[in-house]
């Protein structure tokens, strides 16, 4: 008989007081080639993760079961692994796999490629006690700092970092943040890090006062203006309404860089007064390979407060709900 496993999976996307997470009986992944096995230690849980069950972003596949920030160790590898060990520490991100073939690959920008697939959307993800992962895609992780904390910098670690880049932060510059959960709060640590003044705007008060005591300038409410003009701003906030308004915190020559993979509907924006004085909009797709080194090595190198709040596995469908109602400080984390 196959060996058995519970996990969570989105059965019927939906607003999450339709539980469209449900715990569902799923055979023991078998890896095949390249890929490994990997026992999960700890996931966190990603607002893709909620945008996936509300059906934000249409499943690729029925049943999928969500979670790409995990940690956890090579159980079992595939015919053709031999990078990894069993019982190696790793982690297990966003980005899936690529062609390796297409320009964007080649170019090093292989979170543009046409053929990507991703952890917890095109395949089973962490919300189970077990996955499947190529171990081309799988991340060494140092030792060191217990998997809960390690789990968030996975996604939202490396996509804030991705979007600080994009947002062409200056030396010592004026960043602005919009929204202040998960990626938000570890990207700011990293733009404090570097001598930048950071400003903070959200709706939530927790994530106010959490932004304050992480060293941030200022935080205020969502659409209220920041105390100078801003060099650079990230928004982190699904909220399209949003965008005009980072626009016009912006100084002259700013960059505002959208961090989310799903963004409500952006309102006419007023070319005069959100975008002359050769303001920029940019936008941040996914990331590469390169970026999780990047991100994991520099993380290495500063004193990273990474706030969680924990769940136990049972209790998934209760996380994503709470992330829903912005009543997570910091990270959501699943812990087996």
């Amino acid at each position: 008989m196959e060996p058995m496993m519970d996990a969570w999976a989105v059965i019927d996307p939906g607003p999450i007081s339709t539980r469209p997470l449900r715990r569902v009986r799923r055979r023991v992944p078998v890896p095949r080639g390249r890929e490994l096995r990997i026992e999960v230690s700890a996931c966190a849980v990603c607002r893709t993760d909620l945008h996936l069950a509300e059906g934000d972003l249409p499943p690729r596949a029925p049943g999928t079961v969500p979670g790409h920030e995990v940690v956890g160790r090579v159980d079992a590898r595939g015919p053709e692994a031999d990078l990894y060990e069993p019982g190696d520490r790793v982690g297990v991100a966003w980005l899936a796999s690529t062609c390796g073939k297409c320009r964007y690959c080649r170019s090093g920008d292989e979170n543009l490629c046409p053929e990507s697939t991703y952890t917890g959307w095109d395949r089973d993800g962490g919300f189970a006690p077990y996955l499947t992962a190529d171990e081309r895609f799988v991340h060494p992780l140092p030792p060191g700092s217990a998997d809960p904390e390690v789990a968030p910098l996975l996604c939202a670690g490396i996509i804030g970092y991705r979007a600080l880049q994009r947002a062409e932060l200056p030396d010592r510059g004026v960043l602005g943040l919009y929204g202040f959960g998960a990626s938000a709060h570890l990207a700011a640590q990293v733009a404090l890090s570097r001598g930048a003044i950071v400003h903070v705007m959200t709706r939530s008060r927790r994530a106010r006062t959490l932004a304050l005591e992480l060293g941030c300038h200022s935080a205020s409410g969502a659409y209220e203006p920041p105390p100078e003009p801003l060099d650079s701003a990230i928004l982190f906030a699904p909220v399209g309404a949003l965008v005009p308004v980072a626009l016009r915190a912006l100084d002259r020559g700013g960059t505002l860089a959208i961090a989310g993979i799903h963004l409500s509907e952006i309102p006419p924006i007023d070319y005069d007064h959100d975008l002359f004085q050769e303001r920029s909009l940019r936008s941040v797709t996914a990331n590469t390979r390169a970026d999780a080194r990047e991100f994991l090595e520099l993380v290495s190198h500063i004193d990273l407060s990474v706030a969680t709040t924990p769940y136990p596995f049972d209790a998934a469908d209760r996380a994503l709900a709470d992330l829903s109602a912005d009543r997570v400080r910091g990270a959501a984390v699943l812990r087996s």
